[in-house]
């Protein structure tokens, strides 16, 4: 293997070559020391599958905002010839490669059935993991404690599997991004269990196969990416996914523009104030209403506007209102109080007709669209979210998709994609006990480190996890108010739907709730992020700033701590800063004010269960 291209710090270095069996191999190393032992890369055919290769020549590469890296070329002995490329990034915050193969006409069909592509190493890494049973899942679940030699070769984890060397504080996470023509991957264990293995997600129509292509076309897989830091909660500061995706293919996005929004589903459109609160217009009217008032930018209105569908299991018509709605006339009430409108619909509602209803929607004066239950990433399930972003962008529409796979970087491709879920959010706490505190941290430190998750944060009918008993309308959560506050900086969501319903924010006497003037002034896009301080899956503190002022968040697992927050983040000087802390109950907050030095270290108070929301700004 030739020497290792090094980032511009000069902390990581990747090395590829071609192994003695004729295969691509990589390797990672990180502050001097293995990260990843010299590792297989390529790609499994079911016809006609690649000899040994012999390398046939080297550039220099930069992948991506100057991560320096190369392109390997090589070519299969024997007859066929055919020729196979690797190319590698080294970046300060980790390290990626990809397999490429050009055209060949000749072939016919590329016909993938999976990959040889494997992340080895010697130790036993504690990682944090969600795993699935099976490919067709809503990529919902609780990243969860594994050791990485314990994971099974059937196993099937979704990304990113996080995981801390037990060299002091140095963490890994293994995701993917870029992804095109593609079949989308899980991660699995290998029979030997030194390594973790890619495991593409089969087609629906054969499951012995992975992704078809004219042969003609080349293949790229996506960028495999091992995220780097020397402290887990820097994870969260990690660009990889959004720097090695494919740029914007919207030339104009002034109209692309982020922001809060009042939500119904969660809350069951919960209006005591309105006669028959339902799917109804003046329901919805009361929900706009409440976004106006909160000062947020939109109002989604979630499934059931739509005409009901003509049978079981028949998809809505989301051409054509439910009786009484209407929807133009919706869209102009908000447009009044400065609001612009959400709709739902379920995924195979547009199939066949992506562009009519776009239209329509379009026509309408409709912001954005929510598109629900896909459940699948593979190949065929990919190309739909590169036509539907395409098709949403030119009809001007942003997109947030649910029941969907993890963020892959089209983001940045499509920046109209605003947020998606991928992710247990708040949502679970109508039927399940499983969206805890400790959940909350573990997520944090895994699926919030990829991309834009869209967990609904805001729930404000705060218990102990002793009295929470999952129930809708009027759902709970156990965790606390300021916890609550805290995953609004914490989870990173260009799109931040309210969990709850307008009631919950309003105090018995009418003013607005304590915690609801933090809601109103945070933002929901950033210009700089560092994680502070935490000890991984158990506590965490985020600090993001926007413009001149910086927001923390903290939150902890079931077990109440005194943090100490490194105020490293402001530049020099003395700051104001205004603290949500935990009251005496999970539904009281203390509001603290006070000032600070850069530099210094702030001492905060969290309950079980707890959290905290900071704001910094100049005096």
């Amino acid at each position: 293997m030739a020497k290792p291209d090094v980032s511009p710090d000069g902390t990581i270095g990747i090395a590829a070559g071609i192994a003695p069996n004729g295969a691509f191999e990589v390797s990672i190393r990180h502050r001097g020391k293995s990260l990843i032992d010299p590792s297989p890369a390529g790609i499994l055919l079911a016809d006609h599958p690649f000899g040994p290769l012999v390398e046939t020549g080297r550039t220099r590469l930069i992948a991506a905002l100057g991560c320096p890296g190369e392109r390997i070329s090589a070519r299969e002995k024997g007859p066929r010839g055919r020729a196979v490329i690797l190319e590698t990034a080294a970046c300060d915050d980790g390290a990626a490669f990809r397999v490429i193969v050009p055209g060949h006409p000749s072939e016919g069909v590329w016909r993938v059935t999976g990959e040889s592509t494997r992340f080895v190493t010697a130790r036993n890494d504690a990682c944090l993991g969600v795993r699935h049973e099976k490919f067709f899942n809503s990529h919902e679940g609780d990243y969860k404690p594994v050791r990485l030699r314990t994971l099974k070769h059937d196993d099937l984890y979704d990304l990113p599997l996080t995981c801390a060397t037990g060299r002091e504080g140095e963490t890994y996470a293994l995701t993917e991004s870029n992804i095109e023509n593609y079949a989308a991957a899980y991660l699995t264990g290998t029979v030997s269990g030194n390594a973790v293995s890619v495991r593409l997600t089969p087609r629906p129509d054969d499951d012995r196969l992975a992704v078809v292509l004219p042969a003609g076309e080349k293949i790229t897989t996506p960028w495999r990416i091992v995220m780097i830091a020397d402290r887990p909660e820097r994870l969260v500061e990690n660009r990889m996914v959004q720097r090695l995706a494919a740029p914007s293919r919207i030339a104009d996005t002034t109209w692309i523009i982020p922001g809060k929004a009042a939500w119904g589903w969660w809350s069951g459109l919960l209006a005591p104030d309105v006669p028959n609160a339902g799917h109804n217009m003046a329901t919805y009217r009361r929900y706009i209403d409440f976004a106006g008032r909160m000062r947020l930018r939109y109002y989604v209105i979630d499934q059931g506007w739509a005409s009901k569908p003509s049978g079981p299991g028949q998809p809505a018509d989301v051409l054509t209102p439910a009786e009484g709605i209407n929807v133009p006339e919706l869209v102009e009430y908000a447009r009044r109080r400065g609001v612009h409108i959400w709709l739902w619909t379920d995924w195979t509602s547009l199939d066949g007709r992506m562009d009519a209803v776009l239209a329509r929607w379009q026509g309408w004066g409709v912001a954005g669209m929510k598109v629900d239950f896909i459940y699948r990433q593979d190949q065929a399930v990919v190309g739909f979210y590169h036509r539907l972003l395409a098709t949403a962008a030119r009809h001007r529409i942003l997109v947030n998709m649910h029941a969907a796979f993890v963020p892959r970087g089209l983001e940045t491709t499509y920046p109209n994609f605003l947020t998606q879920e991928g992710a247990m959010g708040n949502e679970y706490n109508r039927w399940r006990r499983k969206v805890t505190a400790g959940y909350d941290v573990r997520a944090a430190y895994t699926r919030a480190t990829i991309g834009p998750m869209d967990y609904t944060p805001g729930g404000f009918r705060n218990v102990t996890p002793a009295a929470f008993s999952p129930k809708a309308p009027a759902p709970e959560v156990m965790t606390t108010r300021a916890h609550q506050l805290a995953l609004f900086v914490l989870y990173p969501s260009p799109l931040t739907s309210l969990a709850d319903a307008p009631v919950a924010y309003r105090s018995a006497d009418g003013r607005w709730a304590p915690g609801v003037a933090f809601i109103q002034q945070v933002p929901t896009t950033w210009d700089e992020t560092h994680g502070i301080a935490g000890a991984m899956g158990e506590w965490i503190a985020v600090a993001r700033r926007n413009g001149e002022r910086w927001y923390v968040g903290a939150i902890t697992d079931s077990a109440a701590r005194t943090v100490t927050l490194p105020l490293v983040f402001p530049k020099n000087g003395r700051w104001k800063v205004r603290a949500w802390i935990d009251g005496k109950t999970p539904s009281a907050l203390g509001d603290r004010t006070g000032k600070v030095r850069a530099g210094t270290r702030l001492g905060v108070p969290i309950a079980a269960n707890g959290g905290a929301a900071l704001v910094f700004e100049r005096p």
